[in-house]
């Protein structure tokens, strides 16, 4: 979902030697573009234009639309600009929390995963998302912790693995210290690890996250559920980032993306490093296979 034109001139501009198909039915071509929106972007297209803000949310509305009607079997997004979306006088927190709207879905959690080059995995879904560190002890709740830990367990279902161990990390340094640095892991987190026990989850926790992650990567758990974004994403991102994806939990269609972002000082040249675009589109091959 994009501008045609676009796509032409960086297709010759790179010499990429791309072919493609109008979307319109399908048939025997391989790649279809479609512009959702209703003008062509400029040539002269600069860092957080409005006209290109405007029209990826045009796309992410499109592609959105296209997967809850059943017309595709899954949708990778690539990255946007929050802050030009915004500018450009959209509403918007995030891809992630837009698509949750657009489909009705108010249980879902974000999950980043990615392997090094000796294939360990780590796998990290998270709480709370695009949120002020202020704010993230208020947002955290036992709903929402159980509904992280049920998605994990279910994202570990649906990729296949023979086991489904999800450990949670605390909010605090050392996981609260017993209630010394903080309250949440007895007041919250820890009650929620123990209702989703009771249900017979794989679960255990909150255990402090500077060691967590550490036990995760060498093998102990399948997934780690993080409270908040940067405490999730940062081992993650250190492990895998040129491969990681983003993988939405809880949609009823599925959604990934790469981990990172715009990059608008590569972006266009050809010198980006595509991994992590290309394991996204592998991944969503893979689950809409798995799901078919």
């Amino acid at each position: 979902m994009g501008d045609e034109g676009y796509l032409r001139r960086v297709n010759e501009k790179l010499g990429l030697g791309l072919s493609w198909q109008t979307f319109g039915k399908l048939g025997d071509g391989r790649i279809f573009v479609w512009n959702p929106s209703p003008e062509t972007l400029p040539p002269d297209l600069v860092e957080g234009s409005p006209a290109a803000a405007l029209a990826a949310v045009a796309a992410l509305r499109e592609g959105a639309g296209r997967c809850l009607r059943l017309e595709l079997d899954a949708l990778v997004t690539a990255p946007v600009s929050k802050q030009a979306i915004i500018r450009a006088g959209q509403a918007f927190i995030g891809q992630t929390e837009y698509l949750a709207q657009l489909a009705g879905s108010n249980r879902i959690a974000m999950m980043l995963l990615g392997q090094d080059d000796r294939q360990r995995w780590l796998r990290v879904a998270l709480v709370t998302t695009h949120l002020p560190l202020k704010l993230v002890s208020q947002q955290i709740t036992c709903e929402r912790v159980e509904t992280s830990i049920e998605l994990a367990a279910q994202a570990c279902r649906d990729l296949g693995l023979p086991r489904k161990r999800v450990a949670v990390c605390g909010l605090n340094p050392h996981a609260g210290e017993g209630g010394e640095l903080g309250n949440e892991e007895n007041s919250v987190i820890g009650p929620a690890v123990l209702a989703m026990q009771r249900r017979q989850f794989d679960v255990v926790g909150p255990i402090s996250a500077d060691t967590l992650f550490h036990r995760a990567y060498r093998g102990d758990f399948d997934a780690v559920v993080a409270m908040y974004h940067d405490q999730g994403l940062a081992p993650l991102k250190m492990v895998a980032f040129e491969s990681g994806v983003n993988w939405t939990l809880g949609l009823p269609f599925i959604r990934t993306s790469p981990d990172h972002g715009t990059a608008y000082d590569i972006a266009g040249q050809g010198i980006a490093d595509p991994s992590s675009m290309i394991a996204a589109i592998r991944l969503a091959r893979q689950l809409a296979r798995a799901r078919t």
